[in-house]
């Protein structure tokens, strides 16, 4: 099971809008409980984001590394690791 620490959980509360139309977390509980729930996953460089999408069997014919990136379910946390959230 993922576990999110402190700086993904506020990353994913900052963030949530380039996702969702309107906040599914208020508070860093109800973020942990939700990525929990969508079974979202912390990776720790880009290349693990395409390694993730290639495993999920995403199509990212023509994609590059910023076009990943800009995917609304890819959260830069900021650290150098990525927060992937697909619901």
């Amino acid at each position: 099971m993922q576990e999110f620490d402190d700086v993904v959980l506020k990353c994913f509360l900052e963030k949530q809008l380039q996702l969702f139309p309107e906040r599914v977390a208020q508070d860093e509980e109800e973020a942990e409980e939700f990525l929990l729930d969508c079974m979202a996953v912390v990776v720790n460089s880009v290349k693990e984001v395409w390694e993730y999408f290639e495993e999920e069997g995403v199509d990212m014919e023509g994609a590059d590394e910023e076009g990943i990136l800009e995917a609304d379910e890819v959260f830069e946390v900021g650290d150098g690791r990525y927060l992937i959230v697909e619901c």
